[in-house]
C-alpha cells in the first residue's frame, strides 16, 4: 500500500525557520553585491540588528 502526503492546508510552517532562511538569502545578495568582504557593520545593517535592539527596548547608541 502506498501512502501519499494530504492535500489541502497540512503543511507545517516554521516561522522562526523561514525568517532565518530569508535572513541568510539577504546575507548572501549583499555579499555577492560587495566588492570586498562584509565588515560587522554591514551584516550587522542588512540583518537589521540596530531595528530588533530598538524594537526591544535594548537599544544604547552610547
Amino acid at each position: 500500500m502506498r501512502r501519499v502526503a494530504p492535500v489541502g492546508g497540512t503543511a507545517v510552517q516554521d516561522h522562526v525557520a523561514l525568517a532565518e532562511i530569508e535572513l541568510c538569502g539577504e546575507l548572501i545578495i549583499a555579499a555577492s553585491a560587495a566588492e570586498d568582504r562584509l565588515s560587522l557593520e554591514s551584516i550587522d545593517e542588512v540583518l537589521r540588528v540596530a531595528e530588533e535592539r530598538e524594537a526591544c527596548g535594548a537599544y544604547d547608541p552610547a
